[in-house]
């Protein structure tokens, strides 16, 4: 779900959703930035401490606590494990309640839009801490064959299904795969993978990934 740590310099690029205009992406960006911003200056911790800990560039830290650019997935994840927070911790708005219950419902269209590089996507439940599996919804546009640059890598497992339109989903060392609506499949995430849509329309997909080890 997240670009490779090797792109850091074309970080500032991202696609277009029909769930975010640029207006809300601009808002999603700055009060991400400031939510990550507050965990750094909580800890009293310096941008070079932080890079430190997330194996992130110190640029990036800064443009992302800026608002300047749409973190990836894996550096979501790498900047929640540097940390010690889930996920839900950065993404969470100041006046959404997160719980420590083991029950969280999301209703249709109420999941917490995030603005990436690869992909806009829509966190769901986000009101529950702690969570082993990650679930998101993400829209994917039609698109020429993937190189490896826009591939993505990071650590744990993936479920992908297809909620409607047919993709294909290319696996490193492994033949790319068609999926159509109803269609699943299983991965590790340490495989560098990546998916379009086939179709001239966006197909819409859900995906399930595990949390890296070190996350809580």
């Amino acid at each position: 779900m997240a670009k490779s740590t090797k792109n850091f310099p074309n970080e500032e690029k991202s696609t277009t959703s029909p769930f975010l205009d640029d207006e809300e992406k601009t808002r999603i960006r700055a009060e991400l930035g400031n939510r990550v911003k507050s965990l750094r200056l909580g800890e009293s911790m310096t941008l070079e401490q932080v890079s430190e800990k997330t194996g992130l560039a110190v640029s990036t830290i800064y443009k992302i606590e800026n608002g300047k650019v749409s973190p990836s997935f894996e550096n979501l994840l790498r900047l929640a494990r540097g940390y010690g927070v889930g996920l839900e911790k950065l993404i969470e708005t100041p006046t959404e309640e997160v719980n420590t219950t083991r029950l969280t419902v999301t209703r249709s269209g109420e999941g917490r839009a995030v603005d990436g590089i690869a992909y806009n996507y829509e966190v769901l439940c986000n009101g529950l801490t702690g969570k082993k599996i990650i679930p998101l919804i993400a829209p994917i546009g039609p698109s020429g064959p993937l190189s490896q640059d826009q591939l993505d890598q990071h650590e744990g497992e993936e479920l992908l299904f297809v909620l409607n339109g047919e993709i294909e989903l290319q696996v490193e060392h492994y033949e790319p795969i068609i999926l159509r609506t109803g269609d699943c499949a299983y991965y590790d995430s340490t495989m560098r993978h990546g998916i379009r849509s086939l179709g001239p329309n966006e197909a819409r997909v859900l995906w399930a990934c595990t949390h890296i080890e070190g996350v809580r």
